[in-house]
């Protein structure tokens, strides 16, 4: 062989051909060269390196049995396993030394190369045991768990490899009572391989070593991607998915992601670390071609789904995926920091701005389904809308979104046909004043909502159940606020403010519902009146009362503290005047003959148990019966 292509096998960086079958075993003629100390080492490597990796040789041998079946590195084998590495040693070394003294013809280098392409074949059947051996033990998680702990062993040429190859062998026996047999294993089985990796990779066999590394490795990513629950999909088969289909491989997604990077993807990168750490452009290239496929198909898959028609009940699965692959993104950036994996990560960031864009859109539709509600849609009894508890429940499920809500929204213009009150928002000085970009856009949603409300409270005909209405309703969103994320969001100040603005309401309804019957009793109950004004009064005040229980028997509130609040509040504001007009013109005598005329219906003590009948929305009462006052007694 010319001495240009003997050369190839030391100084080379691109792969070299295929081991060719081992011939027998030739003995090297003597050298013409001058004997020094260098050429009497040369020899005797060639001649270790002859016998060992002959040994080993199926071919060679005439029984064969045990070298197909036996592993160099098996247990029992350590101490032959590292002879035969720092056989090749010897042996790269003593074919330099023939090559650098122009020896090109000299038999003992086409010898030593012959040896060193049997040596080198007979590490690619090791190296492809270990890897199938060993997938159990070297599987990502195993991986992942132990080795981020364990920095990698970085040599600077495999000169350096038989030293560490022993010291980690020796260290391995004496941790075997302190560390579990899954990660004793699969740390015997890492050095192992980087032992065999960079003795191949410094003979100039690169091409064959990572060959069968990518091909084993790559097949595990895929396979526990499969089982991860991950299913390939183009944009094509999503967009013709129903969303309940869709949404099953959403949550699939989000099931498999978080273990596929941080366990999957970082342990094969820990792995390719450690087993090439001699070479950091081979290990960016095993990884690169391991994980590029899947991670693109992982992470392409929430930008698919971001494509889709997207309507607000999807709002949801669509910041779940994004909060997803923000939340993963740290290491999403330094599993894949290769530039031969930058696409990875650029799919990424394009899924998050096209999740963000999705996002962006539903809650613009959100609101435009909200100003478009009709508002001739009213709730009988002044209940509570469904529009109102249909926002109120969106928004309190958003309100748990509000860290990726903030990302999402930060950079985005937020523009209304006309000023926020004041009021609304609360003092600019005050530091519970809403002013992020995420509360301002919870904040005007309520208020959209809010002004609806007012609309559909004018199609009431009576005033006093308008307010009612808008009491019920304010009464629910303040409640969804106190209980959901939303407090946070908006603040104490703004519940506060609401809370007036309840009771508001709730004073306009007993003024505007209830303002007949108390107008009916004379301002000074307890002055002297002729006999026949207190019956004009007592005409009066059950005519009234009976009108305002009757009309309002149908009308509910459906909150239970407002509810009693409001009954309260009659019974203070009503309920005394007409105690002390009761007493005052109820002599004996005088009641007896009003009683026969029908004009004394009510005690004081009817009044409380009609209207604790009130509010419930039943419609059951609906007429008033004085038979249980007639008695003196209560209902």
């Amino acid at each position: 062989m010319p001495i240009k292509g003997m050369m190839t096998i030391f100084y080379k960086s691109s792969p070299s051909p295929s081991p060719s079958p081992s011939p027998a075993r030739m003995t090297p003629p003597p050298s013409p060269l001058p004997h020094t100390f260098s050429q009497s080492l040369m020899e005797k490597n060639i001649e270790v390196a002859d016998s060992i990796i002959t040994k080993w040789d199926s071919s060679f041998k005439k029984d064969s049995s045990y070298c197909n079946i036996a592993s160099l590195f098996a247990d029992n084998n350590r101490e032959e396993a590292k002879q035969y590495l720092s056989a090749v040693k010897g042996l790269q070394k003593a074919m330099q030394y023939l090559v650098s003294h122009h020896a090109g013809s000299d038999q003992r280098l086409v010898h030593a190369q012959t040896l060193m392409q049997t040596a080198m074949k007979r590490l690619e059947k090791e190296f492809y045991r270990i890897l199938r051996s060993n997938r159990d033990y070297l599987d990502p998680e195993s991986v992942s768990t132990h080795s981020s702990s364990r920095p990698s062993v970085s040599r600077s040429s495999f000169s350096d490899f038989e030293e560490d190859y022993e010291f980690e062998n020796e260290s391995r026996v004496d941790e075997n009572d302190s560390i579990p047999e899954v990660e004793r294993v699969s740390l015997a089985a890492m050095a192992d391989l980087r032992a065999i990796a960079e003795a191949m990779i410094s003979a100039g066999y690169t091409r064959e070593c990572m060959k069968i590394y990518k091909i084993i490795r790559k097949s595990i990513v895929d396979e526990a991607l499969y089982h991860l629950g991950f299913e390939r999909l183009t944009l094509q088969q999503i967009q013709k998915m129903d969303w309940e289909i869709l949404e099953v491989k959403i949550k699939n997604w989000l099931n498999a992601v978080k273990m596929a990077v941080k366990t999957l993807f970082s342990g094969e990168r820990i792995l390719c670390d450690q087993v090439f750490s001699v070479s950091p452009v081979i290990r960016e290239a095993c990884f690169s071609e391991i994980s590029k496929e899947g991670a693109l198909g992982l992470f392409g898959f929430p930008e698919n789904a971001a494509k889709c028609k997207n309507t607000p009940e999807k709002m949801f699965r669509i910041l779940d995926l994004y909060e997803a692959v923000s939340d993963l993104w740290p290491e999403i950036e330094s599993i894949f920091s290769y530039e031969s994996t930058s696409t990875v990560r650029s799919t990424a960031v394009n899924s998050l701005i096209k999740l963000g864009e999705a996002v962006r859109t539903m809650l613009k539709d959100f609101e435009s389904a909200i100003q478009k509600d009709p508002l001739k849609s009213t709730v009988p009894g002044g209940g509570v809308h469904p529009l109102t508890r249909y926002v109120m429940n969106y928004l309190s499920f958003l309100a748990d979104y509000s860290g990726v809500l903030s990302d999402i929204v930060a950079d985005w213009p937020f523009t209304v046909p006309s000023p926020l009150p004041q009021s609304y928002f609360g003092s600019p000085d005050n530091e519970e004043s809403i002013s992020s970009p995420v509360s301002v856009r919870f904040a005007w949603l309520i208020l959209v909502t809010l002004c609806k409300l007012d609309g559909k409270a004018t199609m009431y005909k009576d005033v006093a159940l308008s307010y009612l209405f808008l009491a019920n309703n304010l009464q629910y969103v303040v409640g969804k606020v106190r209980q959901s994320n939303l407090k946070f969001l908006l603040g104490d100040e703004w519940v506060t403010k609401h809370e007036m603005k309840v009771k508001q309401y709730a004073s306009n309804y007993e003024r505007m519902g209830w303002g007949k019957v108390l107008a009916s009793l004379p301002e000074n109950p307890t002055a002297e009146i002729p006999v026949d004004q207190v019956k004009d009064h007592f005409r009066k005040f059950n005519s009234a009362f009976e009108e305002a229980y009757v009309k309002q028997t149908s009308w509910g509130v459906t909150d239970p503290r407002l509810r009693d609040d409001i009954k309260i509040s009659l019974a203070k504001r009503i309920g005394p005047v007409y105690k002390e007009f009761y007493e005052t013109h109820g002599g004996v005598r005088l009641r007896k003959e009003m009683w026969a005329e029908s004009l004394v219906r009510y005690t004081p003590d009817d009044l409380g148990n009609y209207w604790s009948d009130l509010f419930y929305g039943s419609g059951s009462s609906g007429s008033v019966s004085s038979s249980s006052s007639r008695g003196g007694g209560s209902r």
